[in-house]
């Protein structure tokens, strides 16, 4: 899938709402890139490290019976990579320096996984009906 500029334009607010956010991601469940606003890295592999984290995640809640997998958060002595279930086709990778509010950092993401979920089940009908 090609980068929806409807999803960049929700990675930039959501860029701009979350104080120390210093990248953003969105790729399939299956690790291809969607949109993102990386840099200093490569993206391709960062999708495919979160579709990685993201079945770990799935069998984790699996597991042990705690239900459909939401988010992961991940901290590193130089920051957060936090990522979540947006929607069923898709995930919201986000990285923010140590100093970052996660709590904020959270209820954003929640947000914005609501409403990339929205924007990229809406693409994918379109291509289907063409």
């Amino acid at each position: 899938m090609t980068a929806l500029p409807e999803v960049l334009t929700e990675l930039q607010a959501l860029r701009v709402r979350v104080p120390h956010l210093t990248g953003a991601l969105v790729a399939s469940t299956d690790g291809l890139v969607i949109a993102h606003l990386v840099t200093d890295m490569e993206p391709d592999g960062v999708a495919a490290l979160t579709a990685a984290a993201l079945g770990v995640g799935a069998r984790l809640t699996d597991a042990v019976g705690h239900g459909g997998f939401r988010e992961l958060l991940v901290r590193g002595e130089r920051g957060y990579v936090a990522t979540y279930a947006a929607g069923s086709s898709c995930v919201l990778t986000l990285l923010a320096a140590a100093d970052a509010n996660v709590g904020r950092l959270n209820l954003e993401a929640r947000r914005a996984g609501t409403r990339i979920s929205e924007l990229v089940d809406s693409a994918l009908e379109r291509r289907r009906q063409v």
